[in-house]
């Protein structure tokens, strides 16, 4: 919170498929953002409602693919079949993603996928 001197987030995501952690994402989102979880846990997620409502914040779901779906998916990118020049239109580094990220927000056009590339 400090990074954002108390405000929040405006998105926040969670993917690391540990409820703990989604329950706590709750408490990083600024009023009017979006919390969006990217996995699918057998646990319940629980929050405090009137906090949730308080900030007014959009809650989004992103469904969990299963290791059938991503091998698919990278055996018809290597076999060609998938136009990667023509759906990755955006790209940054994780350094250049605080910029890159607003912009991309507001300035829409041509916007299809973007990628971060994060280095080890």
């Amino acid at each position: 919170m400090s990074a954002t001197d108390g405000e929040g987030f405006d998105v926040v995501f969670d993917a690391t498929g540990h409820g703990g952690s989604m329950e706590k994402s709750f408490s990083f989102v600024a009023h009017g953002g979006c919390l969006v979880f990217v996995s699918v846990v057998k646990d319940d997620i629980r929050f405090s409602d009137p906090e949730f409502h308080k900030r007014e914040m959009m809650l989004i779901g992103s469904r969990n693919a299963t290791r059938m779906d991503f091998e698919h998916v990278a055996a018809s990118i290597r076999a060609g079949h998938v136009p990667i020049d023509k759906l990755i239109t955006h790209r940054t580094t994780l350094e250049r993603a605080v910029e890159d990220l607003p912009r991309w927000a507001h300035e829409k056009s041509g916007l299809i996928k973007a990628v971060i590339k994060v280095s080890a």
